[in-house]
């Protein structure tokens, strides 16, 4: 989720975000001008995890900060203490067992982006990148690929969303003996180290 994450929000987003903003015959702010911040609020960061080879369950993060200097410096940080799965027990050893918050407070994504990329972007226009980032989680990194539609929401907003799920390995991160033990202590056949990732990401200045 590097770039991936130097913009973003959900499609329902652009539709709730659409009124505000700048007036449509205004000339769009330059986005080189200022660094953006992440809203925390109208952002989200979500993954599935599969159990048994065919339960699908959708987990999400609560609180994902960050934010892209003017020289395109993106930086996101997640709070794995607010990983939510809806069960209280499961968030509980995700925050102990899987992620060791105590140890490990956040994950750190990182890009470098080129933003004047975007400045063509009128309000309401939208272009799809391919961005390139890195992932960093526990003391171990792993760079990742994602496809990404960024939307001119307003003219001081951009919002970024995966075009299509990141695929983040447990083993590139050196998790999998916290995922054995999820799974020993959840009496699971398996589950898969490999899960989709999407996000929605609202960047705001």
């Amino acid at each position: 989720m590097k770039t991936l994450l130097s913009c973003g929000a959900t499609g329902a987003l652009l539709l709730s975000l659409g009124a505000c903003g700048a007036p449509a015959e205004s000339e769009p702010a330059s986005l080189t001008d200022t660094a953006w911040s992440v809203d925390p609020v109208a952002s989200e960061l979500s993954y599935v995890s599969i159990k048994a080879g065919e339960i699908a369950e959708a987990n999400t993060f609560e609180t994902v900060t960050g934010g892209i200097t003017a020289e395109g410096a993106a930086t996101i940080e997640i709070d794995l203490s607010s990983v939510s799965t809806g069960v209280d027990i499961r968030d509980e050893r995700m925050r102990d067992i899987f992620f060791v918050v105590a140890d490990n407070p956040t994950a750190t994504v990182t890009a470098q982006i080129d933003p004047a990329q975007f400045e063509a972007l009128g309000l309401g226009e939208s272009a799809m990148t391919t961005l390139d980032g890195t992932l960093s989680l526990k003391g171990v990194e792993a760079p990742f690929q994602a496809d990404v539609t960024v939307t001119r929401a307003a003219e001081d907003r951009v919002l970024a969303v995966s075009s299509k799920p990141v695929i983040v390995d447990a083993g590139r991160l050196e998790l999998t003996d916290g995922l054995a033990q999820l799974q020993e202590l959840a009496g699971l056949p398996s589950i898969t180290p490999a899960v989709p990732v999407t996000f929605s990401l609202a960047f705001e200045r």
